[in-house]
């Protein structure tokens, strides 16, 4: 089914909000319009040399409020030390209708509110947003309506999945789905090593572990098994799997996966405080 957005004003065109973008030109998607901006003209002139309204805010101090003229959806996707002063600078141009989605991490609902009168909406969206891919969660304000987290719900589910969480979670969700590809990435890096040190070749230990790991993760989404019978199936008894989970199990992994998760959920409290 065809997605149905308003016309949309994206602010900032990095990573994230360059992966909307991409989102927004899937041939499923149909939206009224799309104006965003960019920190470079060159990166402007870049994004209209794809067929999207744009410009740069280098040399152009109105560039975010002619984004924003008669959008109806306003995502902010630049650094939340921006956020506030960016939500000052547009808001005598935002519609009253707009519903402003940030995805800066440690933003609040409440710090938005303060500046502008319009329902807003927290989101936090990973980095496979980038492929289409994302998981994204989501959190209204004490304003947005049904109406609103659902025109928020289409957007992101442009890049991937959407989960609707309260904000107390909001921090709690980036700590796995928001740095769990770090955690993804690291391991392959540690495996890779491992595959080197046995005598592999460096091209060859990375398309090894590389290429498991991808299809791993097919498996499991093509299958309504669980993680953890999958794993059993390949664990024969008494044979070299199940040698070296012993060993990984030793790392008492439940417990060190936990504390890295207490970790990171102190730091997004921490950049909540301004820290």
């Amino acid at each position: 089914m065809s997605e149905q957005l308003p016309r949309i004003a994206i602010l900032g065109s990095g990573s994230m909000g360059g992966a909307i973008l991409t989102g927004l030109r899937h041939p499923d998607v149909e939206v009224e319009g799309v104006r965003a901006t960019t920190r470079s003209d060159a990166s402007a002139a870049a994004l209209r040399s794809q067929g999207i309204d744009a410009r740069g805010v280098e040399h152009d101090s109105e560039a975010n409020t002619w984004a924003v003229t008669d959008a109806r959806l306003v995502l902010l996707a630049v650094k939340p030390a921006q956020i506030t002063s960016l939500l000052a600078d547009i808001a005598p141009s935002l519609h009253p209708e707009a519903l402003v989605v940030s995805v800066a991490a440690g933003v609040t609902t409440d710090a938005m509110q303060a500046v502008v009168p319009n329902a807003v909406v927290r989101a936090m969206p990973n980095t496979p947003a980038l492929i289409g891919r994302g998981v994204t969660g989501i959190s209204g304000g004490s304003r947005a309506t049904a109406a609103d987290l659902a025109l928020a719900d289409d957007l992101f589910r442009t890049v991937g999945t959407v989960v609707e969480l309260p904000e107390s979670q909001i921090d709690a969700l980036s700590t796995i789905s928001g740095s769990g590809p770090a955690y993804v990435f690291l391991l392959i890096e540690e495996l890779t090593r491992a595959a080197e040190a046995m005598g592999f070749e460096e091209d060859v230990a990375a398309l090894l572990v590389q290429q498991t790991f991808t299809g791993a993760a097919l498996l499991l989404e093509s299958t309504s098994d669980d993680p953890a019978e999958l794993r059993r199936r390949v664990t024969s008894p008494r044979g070299t799997t199940e040698q070296a989970i012993a060993v990984l199990q030793e790392a008492r992994l439940s417990e060190l996966f936990g504390r890295a998760a207490d970790a990171a959920l102190q730091r997004a409290r921490q950049l909540a405080a301004g820290a």
